[in-house]
């Protein structure tokens, strides 16, 4: 079953304050242009080039063969691995035996440089049967060269050859990487050219781990695809990446500059993760498209329920008014809990009923809490967690950023504001070719 958006909560007369027919009409035409720009100049990551799934099969054969597979990878290269594991996987499944897991491999990411996390995967995992996956487009990425230099020191301690050991995703053409598989010999996936990191999860970039943990690849595209194809319908009513975009730019331009993706579900957590990073570096910029100083952006939040009722839903529901929500809700969860009955008449209210239920109506009350507030918020529905379901969700939100960029006339799909960061990173480790020198501070003010 298809995804459902429910924008309902966004509009008057539910909530006061709410979106008008009339706000809708005021940009109905631009959102429409959107659409046809993304019709006319589909970007590559919407293509879903079979090539994807067949460089992924064509690995198929070797990838079986090992017990765990480690993704090297950072930001993009990172967050869609982990959003594909933790949705599609069961929470416990890279602590499951290879014969409870089918004979599919575990995966883990490792999408930092903190030591702790690097050595805490290092120390679970056997390196004669585990298989990096280093991942960076540019192929010069700190981050990810430090990881696969670890990664490597490992395996030529143990004796093995890296290049049975280590698969490389990069650029096609260029970049160190590629000039590693050319060199050395290293098996190797393409990232497309034209798909940057943050829209990459429907690539190599994500199907490799995905295939090598028995998630069905060819049912992620499909749904993927099907979203793609409404993403595309000018009625802005059958298109829920347009209405997404629409309702946000509405939002933004009466002051919400915040929006909250909380979900009811452990297993999605990462996904609301991975919309964080495309939506805060696709859209937070600085120039619009003429060159102008704009500052304009949406800051995305995470929360999960019923947790975040507990940390966050106070300052929401009385807070300031500067948030839209967005509600993710699973219907039918892959396990179930029935609470039992405890013989005291204070918890019979609890008796019998399934755990699903009560964390389903924790989201219902939240969420109508919300709109007694007159606080905007909206609802996407997964029938349950399966691959086309997840591919529909990546689709329709990659469309909607696209959508979001061309409203606010600035470019989606670069990232200028994160070069600085690195180039002083590289000076500071002493990369040819980079200098820096950190300031003297004419203030001090130290704390210990």
């Amino acid at each position: 079953m298809s995804l459902k958006f429910d924008f309902s909560n966004l509009f008057e007369p539910n909530i006061s304050g709410g979106l008008t027919d009339e706000d809708v009409k005021s940009v109905e035409e631009k959102v429409t242009s959107a659409v046809r720009n993304f019709v006319e100049n589909t970007p590559d990551f919407a293509k879903l080039d079979r090539s994807w799934i067949d460089s992924v099969k064509s690995l198929e054969d070797w990838i079986i063969n090992f017990d765990t597979v480690v993704v090297l990878g950072i930001g993009g290269s990172g967050l869609g691995n982990l959003a594909l594991h933790y949705s599609l996987r069961p929470l416990n499944w890279n602590e499951m035996t290879r014969e409870e897991r089918n004979g599919y491999a575990r995966v883990f990411v490792v999408d930092n440089v903190d030591p702790d996390l690097m050595s805490s995967v290092l120390d679970r995992i056997d390196p004669k049967t585990t298989l990096f996956n280093v991942i960076s487009k540019s192929g010069s990425t700190a981050e990810v060269m430090a990881t696969y230099s670890i990664a490597r020191g490992i395996l030529e301690a143990y004796g093995l050859d890296p290049r049975e050991h280590i698969l490389i995703t990069t650029d096609p053409e260029k970049g160190f990487l590629r000039k590693l598989v050319k060199e050395e010999g290293f098996r190797s996936l393409e990232v497309p050219p034209g798909v940057g990191g943050r829209f990459s999860v429907l690539t190599p970039v994500g199907l490799l781990s995905a295939m090598a943990e028995g998630i069905d690849i060819d049912e992620l595209h499909e749904g993927a695809k099907d979203a793609f194809e409404k993403s595309m319908k000018e009625n802005i009513l059958e298109n829920p990446a347009a209405m997404i975009a629409l309702t946000h730019y509405l939002y933004l331009n009466k002051g919400k500059s915040i929006s909250v993706m909380m979900a009811y579900s452990n297993r999605m957590i990462y996904l609301v993760d991975w919309y964080r990073q495309l939506w805060a570096e696709s859209l937070g910029k600085r120039y619009n498209l003429k060159g102008e100083e704009v500052f304009t952006g949406q800051t995305p939040v995470k929360a999960l329920g019923a947790t975040d009722q507990h940390s966050q839903i106070q300052l929401y529901n009385e807070g300031p008014n500067d948030k839209v929500i967005t509600f993710l809700r699973v219907e039918n969860f892959d396990r179930e809990i029935v609470i039992p009955e405890t013989g005291r008449a204070e918890l019979s209210y609890l008796a019998r009923k399934k755990l699903s239920e009560l964390l389903l109506a924790e989201q219902t009350g939240t969420e109508e809490a919300l709109r007694e507030n007159n606080r905007p918020n909206m609802r996407v529905t997964f029938d349950g967690l399966t691959p086309y379901n997840v591919g529909q969700f990546f689709a329709y939100y990659e469309a909607a950023t696209a959508f979001m960029g061309y409203l606010l006339e600035i470019n989606p799909f670069d990232q200028p504001g994160v070069e600085l960061g690195k180039k002083i990173t590289f000076a500071l480790m002493g990369r040819e070719g980079y200098t820096y020198e950190i300031k003297e501070r004419s203030k001090k003010v130290i704390v210990e």
